[in-house]
């Protein structure tokens, strides 16, 4: 498969007819990649500094997966003696599912985040969601996020890059992760962007005051703090 330009195939974890089962085992494997890959990190490192000095703050996650992320959040902010009201919205009503399984005070929403446009937030987050979107989604996302987000947002996603496409198949199957993220993290890495991609994208959804920056190992994040 050539990198050269973004890979448009459809990833295993999306099909309609995936059942509950299975799509929990395989969100449950990809919070292991990300603990495993220090994915969280970057993350933690932007909230911190979109709220500081603050007590209290409203967060939205996007594509929330089981809610690893909302979760690692929680454990974060209780530690800091920081008041976090955290939901998660995502398309799948299976993610839901697999999130509540978990426990915790966090809201888990199925559907659009447009449908929570009427609500106060103070950070946008997602994580591993951008290379599922197309162009034009990725687009109004960004938007919707620049309008949104009072104290800013922050895009977690992959750097398409060689490397890591050769490598995370053999890190997975060392790590016995389920066949389907194998398959699948191996193609996100193929429809993720490059560096030199993000700026024409944020140029189309009028931002002009976003970064843009590589995080090891083989992150590529987006940030935008006001």
């Amino acid at each position: 498969m050539t990198l050269a330009t973004r890979s448009q195939a459809e990833e295993l974890m999306d099909a309609d007819d995936l059942d509950a089962a299975t799509y929990a085992d395989v969100v449950g494997d990809l919070a292991s990649v990300n603990t495993v890959t220090m994915a969280r990190r970057p993350t933690l490192d932007f909230l911190a500094r979109a709220i500081a000095g603050r007590k209290t703050f409203r967060l939205l996650d996007v594509g929330f997966g089981d809610g690893d992320m909302l979760r690692r959040i929680a454990r974060w902010a209780a530690a800091r003696g920081i008041a976090a009201e955290l939901v998660g919205v995502d398309l799948n009503p299976r993610s839901e599912q697999a999130a509540r399984a978990h426990g915790g005070d966090i809201r888990y929403v199925t559907g659009d985040y447009a449908d929570l446009a009427d609500e106060p937030w103070d950070v946008i987050v997602s994580s591993l969601v951008a290379h599922h979107m197309s162009r034009d989604q990725l687009v109004a996302f960004l938007r919707f996020m620049e309008r949104h987000a009072s104290a800013g947002w922050f895009v977690n996603d992959l750097h398409r890059h060689g490397f890591a496409h050769w490598g995370f198949p053999i890190l997975a199957t060392l790590a016995r992760w389920h066949p389907i993220v194998r398959h699948d993290g191996t193609l996100s890495i193929a429809r993720s962007y490059r560096p030199d991609e993000w700026p024409p994208i944020l140029a189309e959804a009028d931002i002009s005051a976003a970064t843009v920056r590589r995080v090891f190992p083989f992150r590529l994040c987006v940030e935008r703090l006001r």
